[in-house]
């Protein structure tokens, strides 16, 4: 159904709360039953949108996805809700009052913008999607501070808004869109409308190149939960600045400019760095607070000798350093009595479920152990421990 509006009468509403909870396995016997009173179109149509609201409850939380509107494609693509919420006040940070939302999706960053009482217009070029960022506004309480505009982004002024968001396309027929020149539409493009207000915020793809990043822009990689979720070019802010901003928090990390780390014999910690951190390249940094090294030139791992407590990296006691050896590897797991190994790579080939079926013993023990496949120093190498 390319129309949300029957969802919106009594019997579209009283269909989305029957089958709100409603089992993929269930859905064709509930269907078949549902039919005999309602349109077979307005009964697969709620079924479909329970489906996403279910699916959209890890992003948006299950309160407001039961209440929103969904599209396929904006479950997948909208902002996840904690990562919005937290741009929105850097936004009210800033003294912003008004933003230009442009590629608004189903409004996910709308709604957490207006959320942080800042007036916005959500604008959007597809009817259906345009149409879910509305009902959305509305069914959130926050349609006196949203304005959906279903329109060409490239043809909105924005003059009159203290701050632009994009959030250009970044998937097409095949897939996800690495070259920031073919998004939809192109970085080039955000840049320039970027130029025109006081601050604006370009959402871009974690994987970025950093000299694609304009130099009078601010870089931030974010994740939540240890799951890098995007950059962010800030204009207005600080430009050439570089940080990582880990979720829940927030903790922000500014880069300091520093050279890569020394290489060094790895120690009695392993640290492995938040991804956002790797992407941002503050690896160096966070080497520097641990006073540690890299095991090697190429891969992201730190050593230290001593125990640092940092939000920027995950710690590790190593207790074992070996060669890559699964046989060795699974004398040595057999011999601690270890039944639940972790399996952590970083430059190596080595399949993670492949080699636990071929390193755990059959007999499995009560302890459990993380293995790093990696090098060190240009070897491959196998590190075992455990968290810190």
């Amino acid at each position: 159904m390319n129309d949300l509006a029957p969802l919106h009468t009594p019997e579209g509403r009283a269909l989305l709360d029957e089958v709100r909870d409603t089992a993929p396995a269930d859905e064709l016997a509930v269907a078949t039953r549902l039919r005999r009173d309602h349109p077979a179109a307005l009964v697969s149509a709620a079924l479909g949108q329970a489906r996403l609201r279910q699916r959209a409850a890890a992003k948006f939380g299950a309160e407001d996805a039961g209440r929103m509107f969904f599209t396929p494609n904006g479950v997948e693509q909208s902002t996840r809700a904690s990562v919005a919420a937290y741009r929105a006040q850097r936004l009210k940070a800033l003294g912003v009052r008004s933003v230009a939302d442009l590629c608004c999706g189903i409004g996910g960053d709308a709604i957490a913008i207006a959320r942080a009482g800042i007036r916005v217009l959500a604008v959007d070029r597809d009817p259906l999607t345009a149409q879910a960022a509305r009902a959305n506004a509305d069914a959130l309480g926050l349609a006196g501070l949203v304005e959906v505009r279903e329109a060409d982004v490239t043809e909105v002024d924005t003059a009159s808004y203290d701050a632009v968001f994009v959030d250009p396309a970044r998937r097409g027929g095949r897939g996800r869109i690495f070259d920031p020149e073919a998004y939809s539409p192109p970085l080039s493009w955000a840049v320039l409308v970027a130029h025109k207000a006081s601050y604006a915020a370009l959402k871009v793809a974690p994987g970025i190149p950093h000299e694609a990043v304009p130099a009078e822009a601010e870089a931030e990689w974010i994740s939540d939960g240890g799951d890098v979720k995007e950059a962010v070019l800030w204009f207005g802010t600080e430009p050439g600045a570089v940080r990582a901003t880990l979720l829940p928090g927030p903790r922000t990390l500014l880069s300091r400019g520093l050279p890569d780390p020394q290489v060094r014999p790895v120690g009695r910690y392993l640290y492995e760095p938040d991804g956002a951190v790797i992407r941002a390249h503050l690896v160096a940094e966070v080497a520097e607070d641990l006073e540690g090294g890299l095991i090697d030139p190429t891969i992201a791992y730190i050593t230290a000798d001593e125990r640092h407590v940092t939000p920027y990296a995950s710690a590790y006691e190593i207790t074992a350093q070996l060669p890559f050896n699964v046989k060795k590897l699974k004398s040595l797991l057999r011999e601690r009595e270890v039944g639940v190994l972790t399996v952590k790579k970083r430059g190596s080939a080595v399949e993670p479920e492949e080699l636990r079926r071929k390193a755990l013993p059959k007999q499995h023990g009560p302890n459990s152990a993380t293995v790093f496949m990696t090098r060190v120093a240009g070897a491959p190498t196998m590190l075992l421990g455990h968290p810190a």
